[in-house]
């Protein structure tokens, strides 16, 4: 009955049902990932600012480049499905990517909102590249239209997790998530004495 409810919203209402599950996910993604650190208080506010990058951006682009993306290559064939992944890894990705690294970073008030894009966003793409487009091959060959942001927003929980961890703590690499995922307190020291050793350097060269 629920599922039956959830499918005829989607239906009636796609740009509210898609654009609300992906910035509901992509919060959740941020909370579980404040989770898995063990954080004695959760920050809210960082939740809150994730949230409104990826309704306001995030879920809003996602759904209309989908349709966009079908008028162009419509259909499910491999050709058209192919072509659909390209363009999306090699243009939306980065995009998105960037604009999260940035949109955080205004939000947070930051002086320099491009310093955690320049650090990270080739490994975070990078490691998309070894994600996003088996995902999007699921989305493109096997979901109806009014369901792609959505199915997206379902596989960015997981992609939202590793971008607050990357931004807060990370280097945008799989091998250090994985190694927080492990062992969180270790990971978190060991990432905390390398921006320490980073920023002693950049004083050094400045002086």
């Amino acid at each position: 009955m629920r599922r039956a409810v959830l499918k005829e919203a989607a239906k009636r209402f796609p740009w509210l049902a898609n654009v609300t599950l992906y910035g509901c996910l992509f919060a959740g993604g941020d909370l579980a990932h404040q989770l898995i650190a063990q954080r004695e208080h959760i920050d809210w506010k960082h939740t809150r600012n994730v949230a409104i990058v990826a309704i306001t951006f995030q879920g809003n682009f996602n759904y209309f480049w989908l349709r966009a993306l079908e008028r162009r290559f419509p259909g499910k064939s491999a050709g058209m499905v192919f072509r659909k992944l390209l363009l999306d890894q090699s243009f939306a990705s980065p995009l998105a990517t960037s604009v999260f690294y940035t949109g955080v970073s205004f939000l947070e008030g930051k002086e320099d909102i491009f310093e955690d894009w320049r650090e990270k966003f080739f490994n975070t793409w990078r490691t998309g590249l070894m994600y996003w487009p088996f995902m999007q091959f699921l989305n493109f060959a096997l979901m109806p239209l009014h369901l792609r942001t959505a199915f997206m927003g379902c596989c960015a929980f997981l992609w939202a997790a590793f971008l607050c961890f990357s931004r807060q703590n990370g280097d945008g690499t799989a091998t250090v998530a994985l190694a927080f995922v492990m062992d969180p307190r270790k990971t978190l020291e060991e990432m905390r004495e390398a921006r320490l050793a980073r920023r002693r350097k950049q004083i050094q060269r400045e002086n």
